[in-house]
């Protein structure tokens, strides 16, 4: 464990959605999983939330980020209390619950697939206490846990469409931390935008890194070390690769850093907005694929604090604003119209259902 934080802020908050199939909706409440409406102060304040990262820490610039920040965001509008234990490696995880279900946590927020196990265990022994449970389900499901899951496949097969449509070599590449499903789950809707973008296109570009096919492909073996990351990523320029998507936490941080270093190769961000999240390599980022991860934890945390909690599995996806990709920023005026159509054509397809992207690590309700 790296460290514990504890604070107290302000009140008044607006609940958003986080039901499976609805969308997040700006400045009004629907269905929060089950709640809706204002946090009311009396109840916020007497509310503690709890978080147990993944190895990656609070500050990963990835999923623990975004759960955490949305956690701080009623923290600082609702005047709720928030506890933060930060896990160093998976031998913190049973530990760090324990703490956890041992204090008066209203919910208990954990961060990631590896963590479901760990979960499911403090959720059994603590029935009568309330979890939150990101990228992950707990088999069977159980009645105090919620799970917030996306649906990346959709969102990473646009960036692998505009990958495929902006490489200048022929050659894109994909990399993950671990073997896991919420990580092959964007490696297979990447690999199928590239597939889909050569079809329309009569095109051949390469990816390197995944084979959706054989389910295999290129990992770092975790989500801490960023040389890793960095010399992977140097291997794939050395093949021609020129855009990048790590799908690795921090360790894709090595990954922009070889980027950088190269000076023509761009990286596809996940999880956040990497030029906001990991600032400092802002000009490399062509785009990233987004899970609303902080919105979802914003909004089982307020049905909590309104005793509304539900165990109903929440699915982000391109319909409900649960996933996306970020804007090109920089890049806006180098990506051509045309591609930046065909890419908002496939999101309404996709959206619609009309398109189904599909994985064997496709998240459901």
């Amino acid at each position: 464990m790296k460290k514990i934080i504890g604070a107290t802020a302000l009140a008044g908050v607006v609940a958003l959605a986080a039901a499976c199939g609805e969308a997040p909706e700006e400045a009004t409440g629907t269905d929060a999983g089950a709640g809706g409406g204002e946090t009311s102060a009396a109840a916020a304040e007497d509310f503690t939330a709890c978080m147990v990262t993944d190895a990656g820490g609070a500050d990963d610039r990835s999923f623990n980020q975004s759960a955490y920040e949305g956690l701080t965001a009623l923290e600082e509008s609702a005047g709720i209390e928030v506890t933060l234990l930060e896990s160093s490696s998976e031998a913190d995880y049973g530990p760090n619950l324990a703490q956890t279900t041992s204090q008066d946590c209203g919910i208990t927020v954990t961060v990631g697939f590896l963590l479901a196990g760990a979960t499911a265990e403090a959720a059994q022994a603590n029935p009568d206490q309330q979890f939150a449970l990101v990228d992950s389900t707990t088999e069977p499901p159980l009645e105090n846990v919620k799970p917030l899951l996306f649906d990346t496949a959709q969102a990473s097969y646009l960036a692998g469409y505009l990958a495929a449509g902006t490489t200048r070599t022929g050659t894109v590449a994909t990399f993950g931390g671990v073997n896991i499903p919420t990580v092959t789950v964007f490696m297979d809707g990447f690999a199928d935008g590239v597939a889909a973008y050569n079809q329309a296109r009569g095109a051949d570009v390469r990816v390197l890194g995944w084979d959706k096919a054989a389910q295999d492909g290129s990992f770092t073996g975790d989500f801490e070390n960023q040389a890793n990351g960095q010399a992977l990523t140097e291997q794939f320029i050395q093949q021609g690769a020129d855009v990048v998507m790590p799908v690795a936490g921090p360790v894709g941080l090595g990954a922009a850093a070889a980027a950088q270093a190269n000076g023509s190769t761009r990286v596809i961000w996940v999880d956040t907005d990497g030029y906001e999240s990991a600032s400092q390599y802002a000009p490399l980022f062509l785009s990233s694929v987004v899970k609303e991860i902080d919105q979802a934890v914003t909004d089982v945390t307020t049905a909590a604090v309104e005793g509304e909690f539900s165990a109903d599995p929440y699915v982000g996806t391109l319909e409900n604003g649960g996933v996306g990709l970020a804007p090109y920023h920089d890049f806006e005026d180098d990506v051509p119209q045309q591609l930046k159509d065909e890419i908002d054509a496939l999101r309404e397809r996709i959206a619609s259902g009309e398109l189904v992207v599909e994985s064997p690590s496709t998240p459901t309700s």
